[in-house]
């Protein structure tokens, strides 16, 4: 490696500079056994973010209809508090809440394959938190994923 490669890899970040030193990551979902692409492959962030976008409108509906008379400071609050208990509900028993039935989305556990309601409870916990989501690992599992042992998959 030469002087200009050294100090223009920072350009491309380090995942870039370790595949071009040889080092073979595979694809998302490799390490966890599942396929790269198709049903039951890692969900990408567009589809989820998506998800998540329906989810909290959704919410914020709920919130604006039968808890606040308009839309004030209040109803934020009131929309994460239904935010948290439709994921607990939906998660917890079903794999996915409507956001994520919409965009072809379920959560599922990584050893058994569906999703215990403690889990749910965990997992929808954490995402309310917020910062737990915004960290990911390799495999582009959340913190709250990797925490509650499941994984976001296409349908």
């Amino acid at each position: 490696m030469d002087n200009r490669q050294a100090i223009g890899s920072w350009l491309s970040g380090p995942r870039a500079a370790m595949e071009e030193a040889g080092a073979d990551f595979g694809y998302r979902g490799e390490q966890l056994g599942l396929p790269e692409q198709g049903p039951g492959s890692i969900a990408r962030p567009g589809r989820r973010i998506g998800a998540l976008a329906v989810d909290w409108g959704l919410c914020l509906l709920i919130a604006y209809g039968l808890f606040t008379d308009g839309y004030d400071a209040r109803t934020g609050n009131w929309a994460l508090l239904v935010f948290l208990v439709l994921s607990v509900l939906t998660v917890g028993t079903l794999g996915f809440t409507p956001g994520k039935r919409l965009f072809g989305l379920r959560v599922v556990a990584l050893d058994t394959g569906t999703v215990q309601p403690l889990r749910g409870l965990l997992r929808s916990v954490l995402l309310c938190l917020a910062v737990p989501a915004l960290v990911w690992d390799r495999d582009g599992r959340g913190l709250h994923d990797r925490l509650a042992r499941t994984v976001e998959v296409r349908v």
